[in-house]
């Protein structure tokens, strides 16, 4: 369980002074667990939301994608079972007033014990955590605090009040007038929007089981203690499938689902050691098996993707509670039946910060006497928010008409970006903090056959092409 803070506070920094994310409303102050992106820090959410809608829907021949709306009748939370389940154990620190999610609590004293060599005890301790939580034992878990003698970190007292239940959906009113309007939620996950359209969707696609339906979008909890940077915050974005089957077979596409999501990890270039599985030892009530995909972050190995075998929870109760038929006909069987659901669903923000948390080093380039260093993002070229720099090496002599030539005929394959301010080499070191792959020096050679520097951003070897090669050699990589 790595615990690198310094590692996540240079991302946090890193990500403020080069455009990625902001807090929100930072002029005010900010808001807590809310954050705004960037220019760089919106491109690079937009590729990766891209690559996995294309890997979902374009590269699959039965997953087909839909955008439905953050508003629901509220009914709809009832009969997902949002209203009376969707809720984490709280306690309060009585002289402090601050209210922790219990898990987390335990969880950083767990971290504490490990950073202090302590590593069984600390295991010990989340085995026992999740021993209670299986059997909502608050009690046991309020015990449990109290005998390891967990502190609040505000007060440095161990002053706690009873564990209890602290539902996490938002609420608002829908209608012009107070008086008029009802009681609607935020949605705390995209997921339902996908359930209540099933049969739309089956029928005007013509669509047979097995089939899924994707679905990325903005989703809300009211977190207690959100933290971690954009891990985990209050409006988020997730990315989320539902695969629909025949009952009995949730097994076989279970393990399936499981496996497919891992390769898709991996084909961000990231290590196989970076990530394990963990199987859920307290199941959601819809659920007959669950487990996260988890990434080595900065701060230990965290939850980045869940895979759920959701049974026929959800197109049941929505059935029971609207009185309309959520069946499908099965050609193949010739029966009627409410199908099975196994469910990816993962995190946008969190995919972002893994990708942060991967790309971000900081080198020592010193040579002898002459000390130098940079910081560099080290993106998939395919996810960099901006894939190639164009920079003419002075003002002057018809350099940047050249470089605009360039630009012009690339801007519209992928993202580009012009500079004729400062040396070259710090140019080369901003492209290198933004994650640029390549970066094209237009220079008086340049004049004189057409051919530039292209410099490649992880070895930043440099080399001369041909003016006309540089598109085909971005586009090679990007695709």
């Amino acid at each position: 369980m790595a615990n690198d803070t310094l590692k996540l506070q240079a991302i946090i920094s890193h990500c403020k002074e080069y455009g990625f994310i902001f807090p929100s409303s930072e002029i005010y102050d900010g808001l807590s667990a809310v954050y705004d992106y960037g220019q760089y820090g919106s491109e690079l959410k937009k590729n990766i939301r891209d690559y996995w809608w294309k890997s979902m829907t374009q590269l699959t021949d039965n997953i087909v994608g839909i955008d439905a709306a953050i508003f629901m009748h509220p009914t709809t939370w009832k009969a997902s079972g949002h209203v009376d389940n969707f809720s984490d154990p709280m306690i309060d620190n009585k002289d402090s007033q601050k209210r922790y999610r219990v898990d987390h609590l335990i969880e950083g004293y767990a971290d504490e014990l490990e950073a202090g060599g302590r590593k069984q005890e600390a295991e010990e301790l989340l085995a026992a955590m999740d021993k209670l939580l299986a059997a909502s034992d608050f009690d046991g878990l309020k015990k449990l605090i109290e005998e390891k003698k967990i502190k609040c970190g505000i007060s440095g007292t161990s002053n706690w009040s009873d564990v209890r239940q602290f539902n996490l959906m938002f609420s608002t009113q829908l209608g012009s007038l107070a008086e008029e309007a009802s009681e609607i939620y935020l949605r705390p996950e995209t997921a339902q929007g996908i359930f209540v359209n099933f049969l739309n969707v089956q029928k005007t696609g013509r669509l047979k089981i097995p089939f899924g339906i994707a679905q990325t979008g903005k989703a809300f909890r009211n977190e207690i203690v959100a933290r971690q940077f954009i891990f985990r915050m209050r409006e988020f974005e997730q990315m989320e499938m539902q695969f629909f089957i025949r009952p009995g077979t949730q097994k076989e596409w279970y393990e399936h689902w499981k496996e497919t999501r891992m390769k898709w990890h991996l084909s961000l270039g990231i290590s196989p050691d970076k990530f394990r599985f963990h199987d859920h030892v307290k199941l959601a009530h819809y659920a007959d098996a669950a487990c996260d995909i988890e990434y080595l972050f900065p701060m230990g190995y965290k939850e980045v993707e869940g895979i759920h075998s959701r049974t026929d929870f959800d197109l049941k109760n929505h059935q029971e509670y609207s009185k309309k038929k959520l069946t499908y006909f099965d050609t193949e069987l010739n029966q009627h039946y409410i199908p099975y659901v196994i469910e990816t669903s993962i995190g946008l923000d969190r995919t972002i910060l893994m990708i942060l948390s991967e790309a971000y080093q900081e080198e020592d380039l010193s040579a002898g006497d002459k000390k130098d260093s940079r910081v560099v993002l080290k993106f998939p070229p395919g996810l960099a928010p901006v894939k190639l720099a164009i920079l003419p090496l002075v003002k002057k002599d018809s350099l940047p008409e050249i470089a605009k030539e360039l630009m012009a005929s690339c801007r519209s394959q992928f993202r580009c970006f012009y500079e004729e301010k400062d040396t070259i080499g710090k140019r080369y070191r901003r492209m290198d903090a933004i994650g640029t792959p390549f970066c094209v020096t237009i220079d008086y050679q340049t004049k004189e056959d057409r051919t530039v520097t292209i410099r490649y951003r992880d070895s930043m070897q440099q080399e001369r092409v041909s003016l006309d090669s540089v598109r085909e050699i971005v586009e090679k990589q990007i695709l």
